[in-house]
């Protein structure tokens, strides 16, 4: 508008509009003086003087003056006037997807026997980005949930890899802008839904002793996305290997996992954790290694859990030559891991076409009797269950909790309720005392708490109350799991973060309310993709994590 002119409605006023004008003004200015001469003649026979002003008192009773402190709450020393700005650079569109701690080229320098190589190796200090993680070019807000069970943008995960490798399988498709998952995997190419139905013929899906799954290798998670409409939520997990991006797909779905690798250290959770192991071919040696892998299984299943395996070697007899294996090969395969389930003391409760599924045992009165014949794998002594942080694994059985009575059908450590009753029943580990410093008031006491701070929250922050808004949430300090059970009724999941650092180890209790979650030293990158999280709670994790490292890694 600078260079605009604008015409002057003046110029073309004709001499008596002019004059009329003038005449105008002046009548106006006349009566602007009288008003203000007759004010100020007022005001000197009675009116309110600057004088009678000045003499007004400046408190009044009953009222007190807030006393309104206008320094910094928190300054050291050091700190000059000015606020210290920091300022994080974002980081190059190649690192979009970058996970420090699974690093793809940092991971080559180290073995690759039994796929170490694959395990966590986070970055030393002078390695950590301190840059901000861009997010692909054309990256959309994910689709909601249950919508996004079966469709994801591709922007947001490029890659088609799986497409190809995996195209009679139907993991996914790749349609326009979009990924399409029909619910296809390995061993179930007519769909997840029909597989789990066959899981349903062998073992109880419905009756709600089954809450918490682990899937082992587990793709693009199909199997735990289905097993959600039966309430029945599941920790998927699979490494960063050749089969790109499969965790991210899951995650982008909106289901439950994170990277990892049954190598040469403990998984990430509790023992006891989990009603249900699944393994759709998987690849992962179970008969190997003296049973190590098998070994891991059982310390993780609850008493009474069930491992569920598909794929080779089971139903080898029929399936023997679309796997490109010899009898043999397979033949010893199968009996390798019926000899170690044995020595584990699980029972095989049945073997249907490519199905199998054991049963671990609710306490262990009659396998310690029988450790008399089978020697191996021994009890482990002076092992710590629930320590599962680069805890290396072990060659010995992990001992369930004594039982008071003879009886085999009594559960080691407690029996569960059912869910949804699981939820708010008072966890065993609380109920046993064997949690120090934790009562069965300080239990129903969080619970109600965070009920009432979540509907806080939900008023605080409107999208949190938006149903379908957010699908995946992290509480970085999860304690009992308070935060979690409060947002059950939502379509949402948490995923419950013990810190390695806390007090109190309460990720058992956690799971025992039929909830998941993982172990985390919030000093290092947790085992997930950029973009993991729609909500990040945080309760008491930077007073927790003072002097540990820097807050602006964390």
């Amino acid at each position: 508008m600078a260079n605009y002119r604008w015409p002057s409605k003046l110029s073309k006023l004709s001499p008596r509009a002019k004059q009329t004008n003038l005449y105008g003004v002046i009548i106006v200015t006349v009566l602007c003086a009288a008003s203000y001469s007759v004010g100020i003649w007022k005001n000197s026979r009675g009116g309110i003087s600057r004088a009678s002003l000045n003499s007004l008192p400046c408190t009044f009773p009953n009222i007190t003056s807030p006393i309104l402190p206008f320094t910094p709450r928190h300054t050291s020393p050091s700190e000059t006037t000015t606020a210290r700005l920091v300022q994080i650079p974002s980081c190059g569109v190649e690192f979009s997807e970058y996970t420090p701690c699974e690093s793809v080229s940092r991971s080559l320098s180290f073995p690759r026997d039994r796929l170490i190589y694959r395990e966590r190796h986070c970055p030393s200090k002078d390695e950590i980005l301190r840059c901000r993680i861009p997010a692909p070019y054309g990256y959309s807000v994910p689709f909601r949930w249950p919508e996004s069970r079966d469709v994801a943008w591709f922007a947001n995960v490029p890659h088609t890899e799986l497409t190809v490798e995996k195209k009679n399988q139907n993991w996914v498709r790749y349609e326009k802008d979009r990924f399409l998952f029909p619910g296809g995997g390995t061993m179930f190419p007519r769909g997840a839904d029909a597989y789990i139905g066959e899981i349903g013929r062998l073992i109880n899906l419905k009756d709600g002793s089954v809450r918490a799954a682990i899937d082992t290798g587990c793709g693009v998670a199909s199997f735990g996305a289905y097993l959600m409409s039966r309430n029945i939520v599941t920790m998927s997990f699979a490494p960063r290997d050749t089969h790109e991006a499969q965790v991210q797909f899951a995650l982008e779905r909106g289901v439950p996992a994170i990277l990892g690798v049954l190598a040469s250290i403990r998984l990430p959770f509790p023992a006891r954790a989990f009603d249900i192991a699944h393994c759709s071919r998987c690849l992962i040696p179970w008969g190997q290694y003296n049973g190590t892998y098998l070994i891991e299984v059982d310390r993780v299943l609850r008493p009474g859990g069930y491992w569920i395996l598909s794929g080779p070697p089971i139903n080898w007899q029929r399936q023997w030559r679309g796997w490109e294996r010899t009898k043999d090969d397979l033949n010893s395969e199968q009996s390798q891991i019926e000899r170690v389930a044995r020595s584990l003391c699980w029972k095989k409760l049945a073997q249907r076409e490519d199905l199998a599924v054991w049963q671990k045992p609710t306490n262990h009165i009659h396998c310690k009797r029988n450790r008399i014949a089978l020697r191996r794998p021994p009890f482990c002594h002076r092992t710590q269950p629930d320590h599962a942080w680069y805890t290396k694994l072990e060659q010995c059985l992990t001992p369930l909790p004594e039982v008071t009575g003879t009886e085999i059908k009594e559960v080691a450590g407690g029996k569960l309720a059912r869910w949804p009753e699981r939820l708010n029943a008072v966890p065993p580990r609380i109920k046993s005392g064997s949690l120090q410093g934790i009562t069965v008031d300080d239990f129903v006491s969080n619970t109600e708490t965070w009920q009432t701070r979540v509907s806080y929250y939900k008023i605080f922050d409107q999208q949190l109350a938006e149903t379908g808004r957010y699908r995946n949430l992290l509480d970085m300090n999860a304690y009992l799991g308070g935060f979690a059970s409060a947002l059950v009724d939502d379509p949402v999941w948490v995923m419950n973060v013990v810190p390695v650092e806390a007090s109190v180890n309460t990720l058992g209790v956690i799971y025992e309310r039929g909830l998941i979650g993982t172990y985390q030293n919030w000093c290092e990158a947790m085992s997930t993709y950029p973009r993991t999280y729609d909500f990040i709670h945080a309760d008491s994790v930077f007073s927790l994590y003072k002097h540990r490292c820097d807050m602006e890694d964390i």
